[in-house]
């Protein structure tokens, strides 16, 4: 997924980012004789379209709230982190920020965000957000650090016209269902592949989902990475069942060059025509829906593959907007968050950037029921079927599990390493980091 896509957040060493509108290098600033107050706002999965649009929503913000300008700082995708965290250590040149479940653990362990949760505890934004909403702004110890924009939950991308030549009725439903699928629509001499395997960045994240999905009925809801006896999934017998036929998807049903895939060519295998099904967040059914490789009628999506037991997890990442603990104006980066996760604007922003929403209106929006947004629909309505979890992404060493998991799939497709050490060696890590090591 794109949004994981992160450089490590230790020491940076590219000079703190500049051209903020004030111009004084303070985390804030007034100008003009109306004491209008400006707040900058930092961006970190910064794209053209995705800038234009929060700079629409923050003009009918600004011209709703005339004594406040806002600065949008758009730093590329790639470094925005660290300039972020330059920015946050500095203590300036920073009001609002975006926090994902990525960055949420270190940032305020750092002690860089501000708790908005007794400033919001009246606000009637509230009572429009869904449950998962709710709960994901108490993301780390009941504290809100961030106020969620909207979900990026895994749904599978099929080409409906290539299952249906191979004589399938309809989508893979499960795991084993979909390395049938992907076998069957194998071959090479057409350039033709079954699956797009992410073997690159983040390579391990689809691997766990594997995990999970056998183990559905004993994964902690609180705490995915473990199962309700207290012990690491990858200690469980099932994990090396679902490690086995994941990995058998690269060597019965991918591209070979797909050993180093990442999100971007990923998704490219799939919307040049060229793979039959992929893994992957809701802001990818915009990008296939502009392809001009295939067409509507050629794709949709599927809801998650489950495990054995009829289950899956659905370990729903998500981000928002948040207040540097430093802010010189708390009070008006806050009315800036609760103009942006609020009716239209929410709406809007969700909507255009292929989002599972934070509104509970989104449940009877034409949008969300129709088309490749059905299956998340389908998930969400059933969900003793497709249960939601949280992952452990904001503890201080996720970045640290990102770079290690990633180089044991290599290791594994590369033939230096078996499924069974990549387990223990998991097994290992998670055990080693709750008692302390």
């Amino acid at each position: 997924m794109k949004r994981k896509v992160i450089a490590a957040l230790g020491t940076a060493t590219a000079l703190v980012l500049t051209g903020c509108s004030s111009g004084s290098g303070s985390g804030s600033a007034k100008s003009g004789s109306g004491g209008t107050v400006t707040v900058h706002m930092v961006e970190s999965l910064t794209n053209p379209t995705r800038t234009a649009l929060l700079k629409t929503l923050i003009g009918q913000f600004e011209k709703a709230n005339p004594t406040i300008k806002v600065d949008l700082i758009s730093p590329p995708t790639d470094t925005a982190d660290q300039k972020i965290q330059q920015m946050l250590q500095a203590g300036s040149g920073v009001d609002v920020l975006e926090v994902r479940d990525t960055t949420v653990g270190p940032f305020s362990t750092n002690g860089w965000l501000h708790d908005m949760g007794p400033d919001l505890a009246g606000w009637d934004g509230w009572s429009a957000m869904t449950d998962n909403a709710v709960k994901a702004s108490k993301y780390v110890k009941g504290k809100t650090y961030f106020v969620p924009y909207g979900f990026y939950g895994l749904s599978l991308f099929y080409r409906t016209d290539l299952i249906s030549q191979a004589g399938f009725s309809g989508p893979p439903a499960s795991w084993d269902d979909l390395l049938k699928q992907a076998s069957a629509l194998q071959n090479t001499g057409k350039h033709q592949y079954g699956y797009a395997f992410r073997g690159g960045t983040n390579g391990s994240a689809n691997a766990v989902q594997a995990i999970e999905s056998y183990i559905a009925d004993r994964v902690d809801p609180a705490d995915a990475f473990k199962t309700t006896d207290g012990k690491t999934i990858f200690a469980a017998p099932e994990a090396q069942t679902a490690l086995d036929t994941y990995f058998k998807l690269f060597k019965q049903a991918s591209p070979p060059s797909s050993i180093s895939w990442g999100y971007p060519e990923m998704v490219q295998g799939f919307s040049n025509g060229s793979t039959g099904f992929l893994l992957q967040d809701p802001e990818v059914i915009e990008t296939v829906g502009q392809s001009k490789a295939i067409t509507k009628e050629q794709w949709s999506t599927a809801p998650l593959p489950v495990g054995p037991t009829g289950k899956t997890v659905q370990p729903l990442a998500t981000a928002g907007w948040g207040v540097a603990a430093k802010s010189s104006h708390p009070a008006e980066a806050e009315k800036l968050i609760e103009f942006l996760s609020t009716g239209e604007a929410s709406t809007t922003f969700d909507k255009q950037n292929s989002l599972v929403p934070i509104l509970k209106a989104a449940a009877d929006d034409e949008f969300y029921k129709t088309g490749a947004w059905a299956s998340y629909v389908t998930m969400t309505s059933q969900p003793d079927k497709y249960l939601v979890v949280s992952q452990p992404r904001d503890v201080a060493w996720w970045t640290e599990w990102q770079h290690k998991a990633d180089a044991d799939v290599q290791k594994v497709l590369l033939g230096q390493m078996t499924t069974q050490q990549l387990l223990s060696g998991w097994d290992a890590y998670w055990t080693g980091k709750a008692a302390g090591k």
